[in-house]
């Protein structure tokens, strides 16, 4: 299979959980797609970086952002033929960019920047931090949460990505979430 970074053409409603680590993004995705009745896509960088640290006892540095991107759009794509009116994205490659812009190495692949901007989605959850670390294997910045809570938000702004904050109890997250995604759902003729 040939490698690339774009979205193949579909006519779902992507929403995507945009957010520091350790913020609910997983959660809450798959809690959507349970509700929608749909599939979500992992983000494929735990997998990979789980492995590489069981194998390697090495965290992520810059070399791991184009297999991160080319793992991520390969699920999306794959998953978007199974998906029903609407795909849940735990992550996408403009949260790459963001990562190793903030993270790891300030040189980002500019075809990675390029499809990050492109690739389209129609709702980004940005998840706050209210919510507890979790520890694991991969996660490095836990005093750094608010900040690039801020970096994050930033994003959106700078490139003009729709989005909305998810804050408080999973509940009160999930019906903020669902709240937008029914007028979403609405507005392409689907509910």
């Amino acid at each position: 299979m040939e490698k690339t970074l774009k979205q193949q053409p579909n006519n779902l409603i992507k929403v995507v959980l945009f957010g520091p680590e350790s913020t609910g993004k997983t959660t809450i995705s798959r809690m959507l797609a349970r509700h929608y009745n749909t599939v979500w896509v992992q983000e494929y960088a735990r997998e990979y970086l789980q492995e590489k640290w069981n194998n390697e006892r090495k965290l992520c540095d810059g070399s791991d952002q184009l297999p991160i991107a080319y793992g991520q759009i390969e699920l999306e794509n794959q998953l978007a033929k199974k998906a029903d009116k609407i795909q849940i994205c735990d992550t996408d490659l403009l949260e790459t960019v963001v990562y190793f812009e903030n993270y790891y190495d300030k040189t980002i692949d500019e075809s990675l920047k390029k499809a990050a901007l492109k690739n389209d989605y129609d709702l980004y959850l940005l998840t706050y931090i209210d919510t507890p670390w979790e520890a694991d294997d991969i996660r490095e910045n836990p005093h750094q949460r608010l900040e690039m809570f801020k970096t994050f938000e930033t994003a959106l702004i700078k490139y003009n990505k729709p989005y909305i904050l998810l804050k408080g109890s999973l509940d009160t997250r999930l019906k903020i979430a669902t709240k937008e995604i029914d007028k979403l759902l609405k507005e392409k003729g689907y509910l």
